[in-house]
């Protein structure tokens, strides 16, 4: 939000923007192959049943943020993340990934208290929105304020799931935006490797692109140590030192001007951008929450109808009212 008076001046981040769909008509990842299709059931049909329980752990039962996790959208993930070879190899994923979030704290551990102290400086801002209507995850290592632990990388996920909540009808994935300037220092390969296998062990499909500026020499070696361990189908989404707007990557008033070409004066002052970030994805996560209910709160609801509704309930400026616990989250 820009201050009275000073309109080039920006603290806060946006809402996503209204996307003109037409619910009715599916997006091009809804729509499968009959034998797509085939896969998918057997996916489902795995995690609906009454009497399924999460192998291997003390309470098997699925919880509600679990199913609402569960969505037709993140099975299909899965299963272009396992490359369409089987159901049973997107189940075993899937199930990884529900123990996983369960054991790293997805649920109790990883609130917006537990990390804020990684968040004092700015040195990592959700703000804007790509070409593609795809949230943009700015880093900005050289405001690097803490030293290597694992609430560094709690603060990466604690990114990752708001995103995913600020991301509109039909869109499923996020831009990524690294700036090395002003002498940032790179994280150590053993950091990258834990970040890197976490998006893509548990967060499939979740890259849209990531746009890399700035490399100073010594980074850019860093880089090319890296890229071996980057997935093969990831790679391609990965650009170093692009020219964002003139390929079509970004419109300059979806991008910060610390960016060439964007035109968006941001200065991160944390009072005014952290609180108000939180509030607005706890306001939107309970809306989704709220349509998801609707459609009866169980596995293999898809996202679109959820979003869909989200988006037609804006237009209205329906209020919602959070609780001090629906905020921490």
């Amino acid at each position: 939000m820009a201050d009275k008076g000073t309109k080039s001046k920006v603290y806060e981040a946006i809402p996503p923007p209204y996307l003109p769909v037409d619910p009715a008509v599916l997006p091009p990842q809804l729509q499968l192959t009959e034998a797509q299709q085939k896969l998918y059931d057997e996916v489902l049909k795995h995690f609906e049943k009454e009497d399924y329980v999460l192998p291997g752990v003390e309470d098997g039962v699925l919880k509600e943020e679990e199913k609402f996790w569960l969505s037709c959208e993140c099975l299909l993930r899965f299963l272009r993340a396992v490359k369409w070879a089987s159901a049973q190899a997107a189940i075993k994923r899937l199930e990884e990934t529900l123990k996983w979030r369960r054991d790293y704290g997805l649920y109790d551990t990883i609130t917006a208290a537990h990390v804020e102290p990684e968040a004092v400086t700015g040195k990592m801002v959700i703000w804007g929105y790509d070409a593609d209507n795809r949230p943009g995850l700015y880093l900005r290592p050289s405001k690097q304020n803490t030293e290597e632990s694992i609430r560094q990388v709690h603060y990466v996920v604690w990114a990752l799931e708001r995103v995913t909540e600020l991301m509109g009808p039909g869109v499923e994935t996020l831009a990524l935006m690294v700036n090395f300037a002003d002498r940032a220092k790179n994280p150590s390969m053993g950091q990258s490797r834990r970040v890197l296998n976490i998006l893509q062990t548990h967060y499939p499909e979740r890259l849209g692109r990531a746009l890399v500026v700035n490399l100073p020499f010594l980074v850019n070696a860093f880089f090319q140590l890296i890229i071996p361990f980057v997935d093969p189908l990831t790679r391609p989404k990965l650009k170093l030192n692009p020219d964002v707007i003139g390929e079509g990557l970004f419109t300059p008033d979806q991008l910060l001007s610390e960016w060439r070409g964007g035109t968006v004066d941001f200065e991160y002052v944390h009072e005014r951008y952290w609180d108000p970030l939180v509030r607005m994805c706890a306001e939107r996560r309970e809306r989704l929450w709220e349509k998801w209910r609707e459609r009866g709160a169980k596995v293999g609801i898809r996202e679109w109808d959820v979003k869909c509704a989200v988006q037609l309930d804006n237009k209205t400026d329906k209020k919602v009212v959070l609780t001090a616990e629906d905020v921490e989250a």
